[in-house]
């Protein structure tokens, strides 16, 4: 199925990678209306952020859980229907066939969508080799969109660098999400495969997930706003 059309605004994603709901929540009431889509991962999920992830669904804002399940099929499928039942829009899982079919399955009738995690931003091929994977990075995130469509994965999270492949592989029947966008001028920090916001929309990437640039930004409403400046003229 054909994902629904993006709201230009929405296609941001400011990733919360804070240590408590206290700062979480005021960073949210600084970027006010300039972002209406939050990822919450790890650190404030396990500080909280699950609670917040309800209250910002629950406001009309768009919650992305980046939790990146893997386990046996019962557990992910029990995750999910509690994450579905939280309000949030995106959840993460790795993108291994046993994991993917539980957490397709379980959301089923929720308006909770599905991404698979290819491969971290933060490796590299001889990253992939020292973990004993034999092929390098764009032959295994390639294997995984594969086995994603078929398995129906609303959609997919990998580098900007692999969106343009993906795209010819999944055509418009699913979402690609990129982390890893460092808009001009911005510190690499840990990733290692990164793009611009403007070569990501361009390589066909659907949402970009950015975190440092705009939370470390002298004024974090400001760089969300060029940043959808930015990305709304790559779309034009």
């Amino acid at each position: 199925m054909q994902p629904a059309k993006i709201a230009p605004r929405d296609r941001l994603i400011v990733a919360l990678d804070l240590p408590s709901v206290a700062s979480a929540e005021a960073m949210i009431d600084r970027l006010g209306d300039s972002v209406t889509f939050y990822k919450i991962g790890y650190q404030l999920g396990y500080a909280g952020g699950l609670a917040l992830a309800k209250q910002l669904a629950g406001s009309g804002k768009k919650v992305f859980l980046d939790l990146k399940l893997h386990d046996i099929g019962n557990t992910v499928a029990r995750g999910v229907e509690s994450v579905a039942a939280l309000g949030a829009t995106f959840l993460t899982v790795h993108a291994y066939p046993q994991t993917m079919k539980a957490a397709v399955e379980a959301r089923t009738g929720s308006g909770l969508k599905i991404l698979a995690v290819t491969v971290l931003t933060s490796y590299d091929d001889s990253d992939l080799h020292a973990a004993g994977y034999r092929l390098n990075v764009s032959d295994l995130v390639e294997a995984r969109a594969r086995q994603a469509q078929a398995l129906g994965v609303d959609g997919l999270v990998s580098s900007p660098e692999e969106a343009a492949a993906l795209r010819k592989i999944v055509g418009d029947r699913m979402n690609l999400v990129t982390p890893g966008i460092r808009p001009a001028g911005s510190a690499t920090g840990d990733q290692k495969r990164i793009m611009t916001p403007a070569r990501a929309i361009a390589a066909g990437a659907d949402y970009l997930v950015v975190g440092r640039p705009v939370m470390e930004a002298a004024d974090p409403k400001a760089a969300a706003e060029a940043i959808h400046a930015e990305i709304a003229q790559a779309l034009a």
